[in-house]
C-alpha cells in the first residue's frame, strides 16, 4: 500500500544526546535553523510526535510564520499541518499546549488506548489501530484516510529508532550542535537494536550559524516482498532514468538500476541507451555489472517498467538475463501493457525462475509519463 513519505528531523548534541538531564529544555540550534524548520514544517502534510515528547516537551509544532502559513492556505491546504501522536497507552495530558493550539489533531493508539483517551475528552480525532500499534498500519491510515503525502516526524528517539528499524523512514534530517551532553542518563536520538543493512546517503550539507545540517537517504533495498523507503528511492531514480530514453514509437523507455543488498549502486541503464536503438533497460544495467560480481544474487533490480517475458530483437528477454545474473528479486512500477506483446508476463518467468516481483502501483504514472505517445495520452 501507498504510504507517506517519512520525514525524520532532530537536532544532536556531538556525542548524540537530544538532551540533557536538567530542568529547561537543552536548546540545541539557533534562531536560522528554528526558521529552517517552519520552512519544512509549512511543506508536509502533518507532524507526528510520540507520546513521550508531549510529555517531557510539551511542544506547539506550529508553522509560525504568517507568511508560509497564508501561502497554505493560498495552495489550498490547511493554514496548519494535520498534528499527529502515538500513545500503546492513551495516557495524555489534556491540559498539553500541543491539543490547543494549531488545526486539527489525531491520536493514533490502542482499542484500550482509545477508551482512555476518549474519556479525557482531548480536542482530537482518537483513532484506535487494532490491539497493539505498528507502524505500517498507521502510516497506511495517515495517507489513505487523512490524505497525509508528506510526513514530518519530530521526536521522540523511541520513535525515530523504531521507524528507522523498521525501514520506513524516506529521510533523516540531521543537525549537529557543537555541545556535549556526557550524561548517559540523557535521552538519545537512536537507541539499540537491529537496523537495516548498508550506509545511508548523504544528499546535502548546510552550515546554519554554529550548527550542521545534514540530510540521509537510506539505501540497503528490502528483503523479499517486503518493502522499505529506499526501495521507493531507487524504483524513483528508474522512472528518472527512463525520462533519459530516445523517444520511439516501436519501444517503451524504461530505466533500470541493480543495487546490492548493502545499498550500492552496481549498474544503471536505459533504453536504447549509447544509440542502441533495440537495447532495453535491464539489459543495458546488467551489461556494466561484473557478471562474476558474488554480489548479484543478493541484489534487487529496480525496473520502472515490468522485464520483457519475450523480445524479438534479441535472443534473451529480459526476464531470462536477470535469472541468469542471479538476481532473484526485482520491483517494478508498471505491468507491461499489450501494446507490443500479448500477453506479456515479465513477471510470471521471474516467479518460476525463483525471483520475487514487487509492484509498487504508485510509481505507475511516472512510469508511464514518457510513454505518453504509446497509450494515446
Amino acid at each position: 500500500m501507498p504510504l507517506p513519505h517519512v520525514l525524520l528531523s532532530a537536532a544532536v548534541s556531538l556525542d548524540g544526546y537530544l538532551d540533557d538531564t536538567g530542568p529547561e529544555r537543552l536548546l540545541l540550534s539557533g534562531p536560522a535553523d528554528f526558521d529552517r524548520v517552519d520552512e519544512v514544517r509549512a511543506s508536509v502534510d502533518a507532524i507526528l510526535v510520540g507520546a513521550g515528547t508531549i510529555r517531557a516537551d510539551n511542544p506547539r509544532l506550529l508553522v509560525n510564520s504568517p507568511e508560509r502559513r497564508a501561502a497554505r492556505v493560498a495552495d489550498g491546504r490547511p493554514e496548519f499541518p494535520l498534528k499527529v501522536t502515538v500513545s500503546g497507552s492513551g495516557e495524555l495530558d489534556p491540559a498539553a499546549v500541543f491539543w490547543h493550539t494549531g488545526g486539527d489533531k489525531v491520536v493514533l493508539t490502542t482499542d484500550e488506548g482509545a477508551r482512555r483517551a476518549r474519556a479525557l475528552g482531548l480536542a482530537a480525532d482518537v483513532v484506535p489501530l487494532g490491539a497493539v500499534l505498528d507502524w505500517h498500519t498507521a502510516l497506511e491510515y495517515l495517507h489513505d484516510e487523512r490524505e497525509v503525502r508528506r510526513l514530518m516526524v519530530e521526536g521522540g528517539g523511541t520513535v525515530h529508532t523504531q521507524l528507522l528499524q523498521q525501514g520506513l523512514a524516506d529521510e533523516l534530517q540531521l543537525v549537529l550542535a557543537p555541545v556535549l551532553v556526557g550524561d548517559p542518563k540523557a535521552p538519545r536520538l537512536f537507541g539499540p537494536g537491529a537496523y537495516q543493512r548498508g550506509r545511508l546517503r548523504l544528499v546535502e550539507t548546510r552550515r546554519i550559524e554554529d550548527v550542521v545540517l545534514m540530510r540521509y537517504l537510506p539505501t540497503a533495498p528490502g528483503a523479499g516482498s517486503d518493502v522499505c523507503a529506499a526501495d521507493r528511492h531507487w524504483l524513483a531514480l528508474a522512472c528518472e532514468l527512463a525520462e533519459l530514453c530516445p523517444p520511439s514509437r516501436t519501444a517503451f523507455s524504461v530505466g533500470a538500476v541493480v543495487v546490492a543488498a548493502d545499498g550500492t549502486e552496481l549498474a544503471r541503464g536505459y533504453s536504447r541507451e549509447g544509440g542502441d536503438p533495440v537495447a532495453h533497460a535491464e539489459e543495458a544495467a546488467l551489461a556494466k555489472a561484473d557478471p562474476a560480481d558474488p554480489r548479484l544474487a543478493t541484489a534487487t533490480v529496480y525496473s520502472s517498467l515490468e522485464p520483457c517475458a519475450r523480445r524479438a530483437s534479441r535472443p534473451a528477454p529480459c526476464a531470462r538475463l536477470i535469472l541468469d545474473a542471479g538476481v532473484r528479486r526485482v520491483v517494478t512500477a508498471w505491468r507491461e501493457p499489450d501494446t507490443f506483446v500479448p500477453g506479456a508476463d515479465g513477471s510470471g518467468v521471474l516467479a518460476a525462475g525463483g525471483a520475487t516481483v514487487v509492484v509498487l502501483p504508485e510509481y505507475e504514472e511516472r512510469a508511464k509519463a514518457p510513454n505518453g505517445h504509446l497509450l494515446g495520452a
